[in-house]
This record gives C-alpha cells, sequence and structure tokens, in this order.
C-alpha cells in the first residue's frame, strides 16, 4: 500500500531539493541553480511528470505509453519539460536504445523485410541489424509511422549527481523515502546541523563519480591501463574518497589476477592501501617468481600486521617463501592451528527430512527446555553490542551523519571509526563494569525496536534469547568480545559460531561452530575461534556426521533470512 497522498513522490523529491540548496548552494554550478529554480515554477503536472521518469530506468520513454493516474494529460504535462530542454523528443537514438524500447513483436513490424524472424531472441535480432544501422537517428525517422513520441531525460545526470550529494553515495535511491514513508524502514533521528553533509568540495562530488565511474567501466570489461590511469586522476585529501579509491584499485587488482595479469595485478596492489592489497601482492609476487620481493614485503607485514587477517595470511606464506629461498623453515606460532584443534567435538545424527540445514539438525538434536539453543551465527554478538553502544555508534560526529535515511555512520569502515569515538565506547562498556549492562540493554531494545541499525539483528533477537543471554553470558565475556570486534568492526562482525547454547540453571553458555561432512573452517571463523579459546570463552566445533544417507541436500545456513536489508546492504 502506497502513501495516501498521491504526489508522495513529488514531495519527497522537493525536501531532497530544498535539503540540497541548504547545505551544498555552494557547491552547485548555474545550471543545477537553474533547475532548483525553475523546478519550483513548472506545473505541478509537469512536476510529477519529470520525477515519475527520473525514478525509472531510462533514459528513454515512449510518450503513449505513459499512464499516471494523478497526470490526466501526459502531452501537456510534458510540453515545459520539453520547452527548457528538460525532455528531448528529437535527440539521435542508436539501434540498442530503441531495442530497449520495444517488445520483439514491434520489432518484427518495425523491421519488416530485414533478415531476422520470430524465432530469434532479441540479442541475436539486434546482432543482425547492428551492421545495417550504425547511425543514430531521432525516433521518428526509425519509426515514421509511430503514433506518439519518444522522450529522452536529458538532466539525468545532473539529477544523479543530486542523488549522490543528498544520499553520500549511489546505492540508495529516491525509493528510500516511501520505504520510510511505508514504515518498512525506520531509522534512527540524529540530530543533523545545516552544515552536515557527506562532500566538503564540487571536486570530492566529481572524484567520487569518477570513481563509481571507474568501478562500472570495470564491471564492463575496459581495459586495464585505461582503468589504473583513471584510478591514478582520482586521488583526494578527503580520507573517505581515498578509501573508495584504494578499494576500486583493489577490484582492479584481483580482476588481473583472475586473467593471470600479474604485472598489471601488483601494479594495482602496489598503488592500493585497502585492507587486503598487501597480502595479495606477496602472493601475486610470488605467481612472478618475485620471492625475494615476496619476502621483503611479508616480513614487513609480520613485523607489523594491519589485520588478524594479514597476520594469519602472512603466516601460511612465510613458510613456502622459506622453501622457495631455501632459508630454513619460518616458525608458524601465529596460526595457532592447535589451539582449533582442541576444540573439535564429532557427533553422529540422523539427517532431518525436515530441515536441510546442519546447523538447525544439531540445534534441534540439543534443544530442550533445560538447555534451549539457537541459531545465532553473527547475529547475538554484535546485537548485544550494538544495543549497548547504541548511542556510540549513532553520535552525531562531523562526517557520520548527513541525512535522515541512514541506518549507521558513513564512517563505520574507516581504520578510525572506533578512535574516533574512544570516550563515547569506554562509557558505555563501562556498564560492564559497574552492573548497569543488562538494564541498559534491555532499554535500548525496548526504545529503539525496529531502527535500522548495523549492528542489531531485530528479526534474530527475540525476548527470550535477549533474556537468556544477558542472564549467562558474563560481562567479562561480552567485554572481550566487544574489544575484539571493536579493533577492526568492519572484518570483525562476521565469523562468530553458528549456535549459542544455554544453561540457565547453571548461568553459562557455550558457542558452538558447526561443520557438516566435507566442510572446512573459514579463516575469519578460525580467528574468532582462536580469540575465543585464548580469552577464555566457552567454544567448541561440532562436526556432523550423519548415520544413514539423508534423502535430500544438507546445506550449511550462511544468512538469515530475515535479517535487516540496511545491515546487508549499508556499506557497499
Amino acid at each position: 500500500m502506497l502513501p495516501s497522498h498521491r504526489y508522495y513522490y513529488l514531495h519527497n523529491f522537493q525536501r531532497a531539493l530544498d535539503w540540497i540548496a541548504e547545505r551544498y548552494g555552494d557547491l552547485l554550478h548555474g545550471s543545477e541553480q537553474a533547475f532548483l529554480a525553475q523546478f519550483a515554477q513548472l506545473p505541478r503536472p509537469s512536476q510529477a511528470l519529470m520525477v515519475r521518469l527520473l525514478m525509472r530506468r531510462g533514459p528513454w520513454f515512449l510518450a503513449g505509453k505513459l499512464a499516471y493516474g494523478e497526470i490526466a494529460d501526459i502531452p501537456g504535462a510534458a510540453a515545459p519539460l520539453l520547452a527548457l530542454g528538460w525532455l528531448d523528443a528529437g535527440h539521435p537514438m542508436d539501434l540498442q536504445e530503441l531495442f530497449a524500447l520495444h517488445t520483439k513483436p514491434e520489432l518484427l513490424r518495425l523491421f519488416a523485410g530485414a533478415p531476422i524472424h520470430a524465432g530469434q531472441r532479441k540479442a541475436l535480432m539486434h546482432q543482425a541489424l547492428q551492421p545495417l544501422h550504425q547511425v543514430p537517428q531521432a525516433y521518428g525517422a526509425w519509426n515514421p509511422q509511430a503514433p506518439g513520441a519518444a522522450w529522452r531525460v536529458m538532466v539525468g545526470e545532473l539529477c544523479e549527481r543530486f542523488r549522490l550529494m543528498f544520499f553520500g553515495n549511489l546505492h540508495q535511491d529516491w525509493s528510500e523515502f516511501v520505504l520510510a514513508d511505508l514504515g518498512v524502514f525506520r531509522y534512527e533521528t540524529v540530530p543533523l546541523e545545516a552544515t552536515s553533509r557527506a562532500f566538503r568540495s564540487r571536486a570530492d562530488v566529481d572524484c567520487y563519480l569518477a570513481l563509481h565511474a571507474c568501478r562500472r567501466a570495470l564491471d564492463e570489461g575496459q581495459e586495464i591501463d585505461v582503468l589504473l590511469q583513471s584510478a591514478a586522476r582520482c586521488t583526494s585529501a578527503n580520507p573517505w574518497l581515498e578509501q573508495r579509491r584504494a578499494k576500486v584499485l583493489l577490484r582492479i587488482g584481483q580482476a588481473c589476477e583472475r586473467a593471470q595479469d600479474w604485472a598489471r595485478a601488483e601494479q594495482a596492489y602496489a598503488q592500493s592501501t585497502y585492507p587486503g592489497a598487501r597480502h595479495r601482492r606477496i602472493r601475486v609476487y610470488e605467481h612472478m617468481q618475485r620471492l625475494a620481493d615476496a619476502m621483503a614485503l611479508a616480513q614487513a607485514a609480520q613485523a607489523d600486521p594491519e589485520s588478524d587477517e594479514e597476520a594469519q595470511r602472512v603466516a601460511r606464506m612465510l613458510p613456502r617463501l622459506c622453501r622457495g629461498l631455501g632459508l630454513g623453515a619460518a616458525a608458524r606460532g601465529a596460526s595457532r592451528a592447535p589451539a582449533v584443534a582442541q576444540l573439535r567435538m564429532d557427533l553422529e545424527l540422523d539427517a532431518s527430512a525436515e530441515s536441510s540445514a546442519v546447523e538447525y539438525v544439531l540445534r534441534d538434536h540439543w534443544h530442550s527446555e533445560a538447555a534451549p539453543v539457537f541459531y545465532v551465527e553473527n547475529a547475538l554478538i554484535n546485537s548485544l553490542f550494538g544495543l549497548l553502544c547504541w548511542k556510540a555508534v549513532f553520535a552525531p560526529l562531523p562526517g557520520a551523519f548527513f541525512h535522515p535515511f541512514q541506518g549507521g555512520p558513513a564512517d563505520l569502515g574507516a581504520p578510525d571509526f572506533a578512535a574516533r569515538r574512544a570516550p563515547l565506547f569506554d562509557a558505555c562498556l563501562a556498564r560492564l563494569d559497574d552492573g548497569s549492562w543488562r538494564e541498559a540493554i534491555r532499554q535500548c531494545f525496548a526504545d529503539k525496536q525496529g531502527l535500522q541499525s548495523p549492528f542489531v539483528f531485530w528479526g534474530v533477537l527475540t525476548e527470550p534469547l535477549l533474556a537468556l543471554a544477558l542472564d549467562c553470558i558474563p560481562a567479562e565475556h561480552l567485554k572481550r568480545l566487544f574489544a575484539r570486534l571493536l579493533r577492526n568492526v568492519q572484518a570483525n562482525r562476521t565469523g562468530f559460531p553458528d549456535l549459542v547454547r544455554f544453561w540457565p540453571a547453571e548461568r553459562r553458555y557455550e558457542l558452538v561452530e558447526v561443520k557438516a561432512p566435507g566442510d572446512k573452517l573459514q579463516d575469519n571463523q578460525i580467528r574468532w575461534l582462536q580469540y575465543c579459546a585464548a580469552q577464555d570463552i566457552p567454544v567448541r566445533v561440532c562436526h556432523v556426521q550423519w548415520r544413514r544417507q539423508p534423502a535430500g541436500q544438507i546445506t550449511c545456513a550462511s544468512a538469515f533470512e530475515d535479517a535487516p536489508r540496511r545491515d546487508r546492504r549499508l556499506h557497499q
């Protein structure tokens, strides 16, 4: 059910324009200032038609196929837009764009007598016609008998820039307003000053758009040299944008690795400071037989690892590099594999016909009223952290929040995320020492129920689960878990064990990673298991074997169907 106001989308778009004018007026060019002023003066039907088209996939639209209940006269609404040049009925159109506008039967009529037939897919029809129609032309020339015009939206790029400036990203769109109006997504209210904005300068906006275009070109198969040159031109003094550039370079390097283009992969990784680029560069040096360079970089990483993941990977590389260079065996203490091996238990079960995930089979096998078991994976510890530290996560720091549709701070993935909020996190975590943490978490659970958060899984964290967790997990254990989470939020939000077992009468618990036959522990899971074992946090790995061959495929559950969409897409 859509909002009752028939021009709801127009109202929301105007809100965004007003927001941009208030916060970004100093960054707008004359054409953008003119758009804001001219849009406000348009008749409402023309405004509505413009926004309707901007919210759809374009840029071409057949006038005769447009129908909106609140816009009675589509041609009349379009007239002012055509006069302003925001719509264009005479713009050249290429064959691919023409194909996007028409169905296959329509194209067969349009190209009657051409070497195409109804048995072909549209892609094959286009392939057959392309050599014969390489010059773009107006829609009227393509289809002289057309009953109506085809309009091209000419302000799409301008409004994409507005969308970027408002949201601070291009993965959110104008539908966020509608989803909020419907109550599908609800957001924390964070105080926003008039100066709250994602970009400091117009150059920042241009840099973001250039990086976005570079990433899109990578996906489309653009030449690597061109992409590397484009990324090199996108340097910025803005740390947030530099991190985005480093990530694009990492993606270019990965694409080169897949193509076994080691020289260009090395070039991309050498320019990238994104986490993971260094250990990938070491691996590329190995492929290039530059073992001395690989060893030098590995030793530098070993001396000052950027993360637990890098330390883990380098510990595996060093023995191989030592062998390749004819050196003595390197110490493998960093891997601490024996600690994980000691956590193993084996269990033989009958396969369940009702569940396809081994985690659920084991959960049901163990579960009882006296010892309840829950499948939580990454949800439980993250949610407890998010509830206890809600005020720190949603603190209105500069550069963290700049529009009302944010499910978390924009700098969540920044290396200094925790450091910038250190006093706030310290205050939240101090509740674990003074005994007030249970009440703080319960109160936040009640007050913030359903609000978007990068940590809280509302669909998983039920009241019974929360009550058991607060009663059975000691504050000291939570402190240790949260400490590692804060060391690297992006990397350490995942890899938690699958199940949590509770013994309420004894006020104790255990975390359990579950593995089906043939499954192996992932690196991030190993890191959490090692940490828990070292910190005396009760954890084990249960390897399940089947007494009889299951009738269907037994899989591992790897994600929560009911986890908030925002949790999955917030930091793309």
